[in-house]
């Protein structure tokens, strides 16, 4: 990994993730007023759910809140599992277990998903369910993990299963970090009554590295416009290529990586912002086709330069040359005709989609450290 290292020290090292300014300042207001709120309610919180997502279990804690949050009733949820790597998802498990965590994988769009965390939460609360007229439970978590969602899942099925006194109420969802400004509360049960808290996404003042902050803004829990998005990528593709990434894509299609493509029967330009989750109707046949060909053609592209490469990975110039080939190689994957500044963004921007959506496969960003168990909740360790 010392080319990826170098890499990041050399192009992205005067990114500052800091409150104060500087390069980048990334820490809105609404955030400091939001982290006080939060504190204040966790004082009263019978149990907290914090959300992380699962392909960055350590990076996308908020460290701030973890003395607090470990003397509570806890369940931490990895959500978005259906991104994440499932062969490597069982070495989560097995370290926040190890750390005495309570920890799920959890998809927050799939009912049976969210039903064993409810069953979870249940199951914690149930030595003061009966002696306590009144429970809260708080939903917590960086951006753009899934809290509103979590708790709109949560809504759905705690309907069914308790009266519920008033009008049930809906979290907003949006596919950028910070839709969620307000702390709002939600009763989904009574005898006992049981109000769930969703609370707006708030990171730290300062990100401890830089690496860390690049994990968060791919993962999307940070603004794109606020590190850039042909930053992401760059990071991105130093992982993809020092993991090898591309020479196994090989083994899912050999035909296509052979160049033989299928063409669809009504090729048109699609826009690939419809993979982000919203109200609207499903891409048809075409569509789909469409969005397969343009992975196979992006994974090509990815493979062949890789397989190609004869310098080494681990060399920050060779790794920097690399990237330079393959956002060329992308750019004509992706047949995007812009000049060379503007190609290099619009293939940044689409090439983040096609990973966020998952099309490019599940992946897991941190390495499970090798560290005593019991730090597991608490640092971040490389």
């Amino acid at each position: 990994m010392a080319g990826m290292k170098g890499l990041l020290k050399k192009g992205l090292g005067e990114m500052g993730f800091n409150a104060g300014g500087g390069v980048i300042n990334w820490f809105p207001g609404h955030m400091a007023a939001a982290s006080r709120a939060i504190r204040n309610r966790l004082k009263v919180a019978d149990l907290v759910i914090e959300v992380r997502d699962a392909r960055i279990p350590l990076s996308s804690a908020n460290a701030d809140l973890q003395p607090q949050l470990s003397g509570k009733r806890r369940v931490i949820a990895l959500n978005k599992k259906d991104l994440a790597n499932p062969n490597i998802m069982h070495k989560w498990i097995h370290y926040f277990d190890t750390g005495k965590q309570d920890c799920l994988p959890i998809n927050a769009h799939s009912k049976s998903s969210v039903k064993k965390l409810l069953e979870l939460v249940e199951f914690k609360l149930k030595e003061v369910i009966s002696r306590e007229p009144t429970l809260l439970v708080m939903v917590v978590g960086v951006p753009n993990v899934g809290k509103s969602a979590l708790i709109n899942s949560i809504h759905q099925i705690a309907s069914s299963r308790f009266p519920v006194q008033e009008k049930k109420k809906r979290a907003t969802v949006g596919p950028l970090p910070g839709v969620t400004q307000d702390i709002a509360g939600y009763k989904i049960a009574h005898q006992p009554s049981i109000y769930v808290l969703d609370t707006p996404g708030v990171l730290v003042p300062s990100i401890p590295d830089i690496e860390t902050g690049l994990k968060l803004a791919l993962a999307g829990s940070v603004k794109d416009s606020v590190v850039g998005e042909e930053r992401i990528v760059q990071y991105l593709l130093a992982i993809l290529n020092t993991r090898g990434t591309p020479l196994h894509w090989k083994h899912l299609n050999n035909r296509r990586m052979e160049g033989i493509r299928y063409d669809s029967e009504q090729r048109h330009e699609y826009n690939l912002k419809d993979l982000r989750p919203k109200r609207r109707n499903l891409p048809n046949k075409s569509d789909a086709v469409y969005i397969e060909d343009l992975v196979w053609e992006v994974q090509r592209a990815l493979y062949l330069t890789l397989m190609e490469f004869r310098g080494n990975a681990e060399d920050e110039g060779d790794l920097e040359n690399l990237i330079d080939q393959q956002f060329g190689a992308l750019q004509k994957a992706m047949k995007i005709p812009h000049k060379a500044s503007e190609a290099r963004l619009m293939v940044s921007k689409k090439f983040l989609t096609l990973f966020r959506t998952g099309k490019l496969g599940p992946f897991i960003l941190d390495d499970v450290p090798h560290t005593d168990a019991e730090s597991c909740v608490v640092t971040h360790k490389e």
